[in-house]
């Protein structure tokens, strides 16, 4: 039997998120959406992530009605979003109750596959994730934060594969965010893991960061990977994901199925080649992100990291402190436990390794964030963190000892989701106008208040016409 991989297009998530901080409105990938279903893609990447932060924090549209947009024009192609667990798609813990509904309104309004991580790889933060999609009837990816460090094996990762199996997800993706995992290491893995006994299909993300990514993705397919993550090309590279096109020319000569469509693959690429370019010459595209940089291997930064980096030392007039503030981005790391570098924790590694350069002392300011992860709230650490910082941290706070994160998670109180209800008022129409407060307040009510002005200036205007 000929050996199958399938692809996942990224171009509507994180290609644009990693290549260009998620800028992309959805009025720029309308009109190719019934293009890309008649692709023949295992599925098309489009929600979670940054995109729902996004959405309404610098593109002025509700998040929920883009994904209802896209399910319309894509009806035949199964729409996966990036769920960050307990987090959600925000940036702390969130009760299980908003867990749970979050995942069940998702699913309503279109979402197909949930790929569910945890930035710790703490897997007991993406349990209620999962029992959630199982319960709405979808598609459950259990996903590995994938990182070198002096604990992080691949026995390490073979074991989590085990415990994700075992849990009841569908699929396995490891998640190399930085693009660091080399040929070699693919091989070794996904052989180790299949090794070890684990049946699910399995997912290699990775990114083009390092310039290792063809190579690797090459190597995996030859270990025995299933699906991949890619990117219409002229979207790929760089921090972002490996080209579609060129991976699926490479297969097609050497036998492997894809299930792709030539035709239409290249008609995606050549839409998205001048929405790219105007992007590039309106500077949102910054020539850094299209760059290779091997440096990324010692510093573990994933392409959405670094292009948030580089937007916020740019608007701080900063950028010459960027070299400085990638080179303590390991240090930061090293005390924090050595933390995969992933979305929320490479925003907040990031973010203090900025800090401590700008201020000029390491640790003078420590972020919300830092103290609260310090403080157990994200999770247990991989490693120890940093006794001294974390013993500082506490004792501001008046704890003996970090708390258990799931104790605090697990309070099924229902109050997340009323109170927010009652403190929109008539803002909010739906359950999805009160998730997206609950997950982004701020950014929320401005979009909401917006909205009700903007029809209420349409029910003046029709009563004058009348």
């Amino acid at each position: 039997m000929a050996q199958k991989v399938r692809f996942t297009e990224t171009v509507l998530r994180d290609a644009n998120q990693s290549l260009m901080a998620t800028r992309l409105p959805y009025s720029d990938m309308e009109k190719i959406l019934p293009t890309m279903d008649k692709a023949g893609y295992y599925s098309v990447e489009c929600w979670g992530g940054a995109t729902f932060d996004s959405c309404l924090r610098y593109l002025n549209e509700d998040p929920w009605e883009r994904l209802r947009n896209i399910r319309k024009l894509m009806p035949n192609t199964k729409l996966q979003m990036l769920l960050r667990g307990q987090n959600l798609l925000g940036y702390k813990h969130y009760h299980d109750d908003v867990v749970e509904k979050f995942v069940e309104l998702s699913v309503k309004n279109g979402i197909d596959i949930l790929r569910i991580f945890d930035a710790l790889n703490d897997f007991r933060n993406i349990r209620t994730a999962l029992e959630a999609t199982q319960k709405a009837g979808a598609i459950a990816s259990g996903c590995i934060s994938y990182t070198q460090s002096p604990v992080h094996t691949p026995a390490k990762y073979a074991e989590m594969c085990k415990e994700l199996q075992t849990m009841g997800f569908d699929t396995i993706c490891l998640k190399d965010m930085a693009g660091t995992m080399s040929p070699a290491e693919a091989e070794s893995l996904f052989k180790g893991i299949k090794d070890a006994g684990v049946t699910l299909p399995l997912i290699l993300h990775t990114h083009c960061t390092t310039g290792m990514a063809y190579m690797t993705i090459m190597k995996a397919i030859e270990s025995g990977v299933d699906i991949i993550d890619t990117a219409t090309s002229c979207f790929s590279n760089g921090t972002s994901q490996p080209a579609t096109e060129s991976i699926y020319y490479a297969l097609e000569q050497m036998g492997i199925e894809t299930g792709l469509n030539e035709k239409a693959i290249n008609e995606v690429n050549d839409y998205f080649k001048p929405i790219k370019q105007k992007y590039i010459d309106d500077k949102t595209l910054n020539p850094k992100s299209m760059g290779t940089d091997a440096q990324a291997l010692v510093y573990k930064v994933p392409g959405g990291m670094l292009s948030n980096m580089i937007a916020n030392l740019t608007e701080m007039k900063a950028m010459d402190k960027f070299d400085a503030a990638l080179a303590e981005i390991p240090a930061v790391r090293a005390d924090m436990g050595y933390p995969p570098l992933v979305t929320p924790l490479s925003q907040m590694v990031g973010n203090q390794a900025v800090t401590n350069v700008l201020v000029g002392e390491r640790y003078k300011n420590i972020s919300k964030e830092i103290k609260s992860y310090l403080k157990g709230e994200y999770g247990i650490s991989p490693a120890p963190v940093n006794a001294e910082i974390q013993a500082r941290v506490l004792k501001e706070a008046g704890m003996e000892a970090p708390l258990d994160c799931r104790d605090e998670d697990s309070k099924r109180t229902g109050e997340d989701f009323a109170k927010a209800r009652e403190a929109l008022g008539d803002l909010a129409k739906t359950e999805e106008d009160v998730m997206s407060y609950i997950c982004f307040p701020n950014q929320a009510v401005k979009y909401l208040e917006g909205r009700k002005a903007k029809e209420e200036n349409m029910a003046t205007y029709s009563i004058v016409e009348c």
